[in-house]
Parts: C-alpha cells; structure tokens; sequence
C-alpha cells in the first residue's frame, strides 16, 4: 500500500511538472496544433474541399474554413458511414459516438486513433493534479465508481459505435482497472433504474473513496442508498472524499447533494464532450477549469451577442478577453472543422486560460427579446435557494407568451427537495435576482410587457419521470434549463 501511495504522488508530480510547459505557453501549444492539424488532414476530402494545402495562417484558415454545426457536416459524415476514408481525417474513425437531438436525428461524432488518447489523458490529469495539490493520496486505496452509459458497441458503416462514456470504459488504463466499479455486466444493464439499484447492490459494502457522474443520475444512485441503508452517504461510505462530475452546473445541485451526503466532499469538474475533452479542474483553490490547449483541439471564438450577427466576430485565444461570454468552436484532431458544439464560455482567467461553462446557446428563452441565458437563471436560482433555504433539484424555464389572464410571462417548472416556507417570497425574490442580471428583462418587466416570474412546482421525481417518458432517463442525457419554446414545458405540465 505504501508503494501504491508513493507511486501516486510521484506521477502526479511528474504530470503536474509536465503540464507547466503548455499551461506557460499556450499560444505556442495552440500554433503547434493548428499547424498539425492542417498538414495532417490537408490530403482528406476535407482538406481539399477547403484548400488546407494553401492555408499558412489563420487568416486564412478563417477565410477557407467556415463554420459549421453538425447538419454542415453531416455530408462528410455519411461518407465515412457509407465506408469511404480519408474524409474528415486519415484513415477511418476507431469509433462514433452517438447523440441525440439534432433536427437530423441522431449525431455520429468521429472519435479517432490520434483523439482518443486526449480524452483519457484529461480525465486522468484532472485526478492527478488534485493529488498534487491536496497530497491526499488516501482515495486510491479505494473503489471509484463513474455512472456512464453502457459499454456495448455496435458498428455504423463498419465502425464501432456507443455513447462516448461508454467507449472511453474500454479505455479505462490499467492501473485503475482493479479499483473501477460497475462491474462489466452491470454497466451493460440498458435498463438505467434496474442499472441503478444494481449498482447500489454492488456498491453497498465497497469502501468508495471516489463516486462520478453526472449530478441528476449521481443523485438518484444516493437516493436509492440512503432508502436501502436509511444512512446519510458518509455513513454508507465513510471513506467518500472526491466527487467528480460533469455535464450541467453543479451549483443549483449543491445544497441537495450536502444534504443527501451528510459533509462537504472535494469535487473536481470535468468538460468533456463526445467532439473533444476540452477542460477539467485543475485546482482546489482556482476559479474556472484549464483550457486544454495541448490536447488535439485548436480553439476559435465568436462572442456571444454576435453570434447571429451576419458576420460575427470571429477570434482564436490570443485574443480573447476575461467576464465575455462567447460560442466556443472546434477544431480537432478527430476531423472537426470549424465545429460550433452549441456551448459557452466565460474566461476567468488568461493566465492559465480558464474558463467556465455558461450554458448554450441554442439554450435562452427569448420570446420577449430578452435573450436570459442560462448563467443568468442558474444564478439567480442559487442566489434565491441559499437566501431562503430551499433545496432544489432540478429545473426549467420556458415563456408563457398566451396566459389565460394577465400579462405573458417566464415559468419556472421547479422540482423541489426542500420547499421555501413562502413560495410567493421565493418567486419575488427570484424574479428580482433575473432582473439583476439581465438589464432586458428588467426593462420588461417594470415597462409592464413581461409580468413576474411564476413558479409550478413538479412533483417529486417528476424530472425523472419526464426524462423516462421521452426515452432519456441516464447516462449522459440532462434536461435542458431553458428553452425558447413549451415543448418541454407541455410535458412536464404532466408531472405537476
């Protein structure tokens, strides 16, 4: 054991030290990516398209390259699905991973021999360097669990395909292997509730140091202990000390999980996505995760209030500027080009480059012309459950543009653990705390076009339940915070 722990702080040193030369530099690191992967791919059906031969700057590549979402691409996709190579990258892909929910249906997102490696690394670096920092050596004497979709594959096109946390489970490395939960059966359960209580039975008399997940799924597995044990989860694992996580913001889950756990745990952030691991937390001690700039992906920027500009402003990292949000675009070793994921980002820091998630932007309610996002809601909701302490566990917003009586307004389908004593306060105070964030609804609000936020409250589980009937009940799936329109809004009303 003493070996092992040794051995640990060792490699999390050299990890650590080893990172310092592209966290220092990381406009050098980005240039050599961006160098490599116009030479690497500039023979692909891509690259000729896109005259990769002639691109020498990034001047150029912006002129050549346009940018696009998955419905841009999905032409050079159905070339590699029908078995042609060379298309977006050398060769073929070692695997798809398959998503969901684009007006083309399913997503096939390449992941390839040369970026499979990075999203293993960046999970691992992230472990690594709260070791490092913290010298707490103690949770690799344990079991780690990492709630995930199932690692059965199939193949699209002769190509190996599945949910990507799926595919990375058979990458997990060696070392870690042997203290790795669920079993291999288990994971393979494609029922998610019977997946669940399989795994508490599996899990129930395991000394587990490290639990993941993404929060809502990560949620419902505590619930199921502590109603099996009748336990907080530091009594039914008294060695629990790092959550890891990913997926939405943590924030609004945070008092829930305190409760269901009984103490506060270490949480270390990941931001991985199917299109590239993009950054994970770094420090303890540091706001926003580490930008991974060295790791197969070259990034480009759009500001976010221009992004449906006819001709938005488009910037690589040496230009970016700390509290703006902005579109974050790919580039990958994977053959992504110029690939807007839908997500944004605020940069916290430009020395080391850290960003925070901020929401997406395909994700705002905008009925009224007051564009909230949703930073803006996760916030005010955080500030409001912390002043009247109320837990919540999950929720969305959609406009209520045709009420039966009264002015239009924004519904918040809220699903409580812990209600406010006052609901009417609670809607007061969260209506005030949107206004103080977001100068247009404000506007609106005291012009008398919006009228004040209502809140309808969802039935315990109810989140759940809406997941499970729209077949997207685990894994990596999460209801969307908010939306422009009431189709989800409609099927919650079911749950109310």
């Amino acid at each position: 054991m003493l070996i092992k722990i040794f051995v640990a702080r060792l490699f999390s040193k050299y990890i650590a030290r080893k990172n310092i030369r592209w966290i220092k530099k990381p406009l050098l690191a980005q240039d050599t990516v961006f160098q490599t992967l116009v030479n690497t791919a500039k023979n692909t059906s891509f690259g000729k398209d896109h005259s990769f031969e002639k691109i020498t700057s990034y001047e150029l590549w912006k002129k050549n390259v346009p940018i696009r979402n998955y419905e841009g691409i999905k032409k050079y996709i159905d070339k590699v699905i029908s078995g042609e190579e060379n298309v977006l990258w050398p060769g073929k892909p070692l695997y798809f991973s398959k998503t969901s929910g684009t007006t083309s249906g399913a997503k096939y997102i390449p992941i390839t021999k040369a970026s499979m490696p990075n999203h293993i690394r960046a999970a691992r670096d992230a472990i690594l360097c709260y070791i490092y920092e913290t010298k707490n050596t103690s949770i690799i004497n344990g079991k780690m669990i990492f709630l995930q979709g199932s690692p059965k594959l199939y193949r699209t096109g002769g190509v190996l395909t599945g949910r990507l946390s799926g595919i990375v489970a058979h990458h997990i490395p060696f070392y870690l292997k042997r203290n790795r939960l669920p079993s291999y059966r288990v994971n393979c359960i494609s029922d998610w509730e019977q997946k669940v209580d399989a795994i508490v039975e599996e899990t129930i008399n395991q000394n587990m140091t490290v639990i993941g997940g993404i929060p809502p799924w990560v949620k419902m597995y505590f619930e199921k202990l502590q109603k099996k044990t009748n336990c907080a989860i530091k009594d039914v694992f008294k060695n629990f000390e790092v959550f890891i996580y990913g997926g939405v913001n943590f924030a609004p889950y945070k008092n829930s999980f305190e409760e269901l756990i009984g103490k506060k745990v270490s949480g270390i952030e990941f931001y991985p996505a199917s299109e590239g691991f993009i950054a994970y937390q770094d420090s303890q001690k540091e706001e926003g995760l580490l930008l991974c700039v060295d790791h197969g992906i070259f990034y480009e920027f759009i500001p976010s209030e221009e992004f449906f500009n006819k001709n938005p402003s488009r910037i690589c990292l040496a230009d970016v500027e700390v509290n703006k949000d902005y579109v974050i675009i790919l580039n990958t070793n994977a053959g992504l080009w110029g690939y807007n994921i839908g997500d944004t980002v605020k940069f916290v820091s430009t020395a080391p480059y850290r960003i925070l998630v901020t929401g997406r932007i395909s994700h705002f309610t905008s009925a009224f012309g007051e564009h909230v996002i949703a930073q803006e809601v996760e916030k005010s909701l955080v500030q409001t459950i912390n002043k009247h302490n109320a837990v919540v566990v999950d929720f969305h917003v959609a406009p209520q543009v045709n009420p039966l009586e009264g002015l239009p307004f924004h519904e918040w389908f809220v699903e409580f653990d812990s209600p406010p004593k006052n609901i009417s306060l609670f809607e007061n105070s969260l209506d005030l705390a949107l206004q103080n964030l977001n100068t247009y609804y404000k506007d609106l609000v005291s012009g008398g076009v919006l009228g004040k936020l209502k809140i309808t409250r969802v039935e315990k589980n109810g989140f759940i339940e809406y997941m499970k009937s729209v077949g997207r009940l685990g894994g990596q799936n999460k209801t969307p915070r908010l939306s422009n329109n009431r189709e989800i809004a409609e099927k919650l009303n079911k749950f109310k």
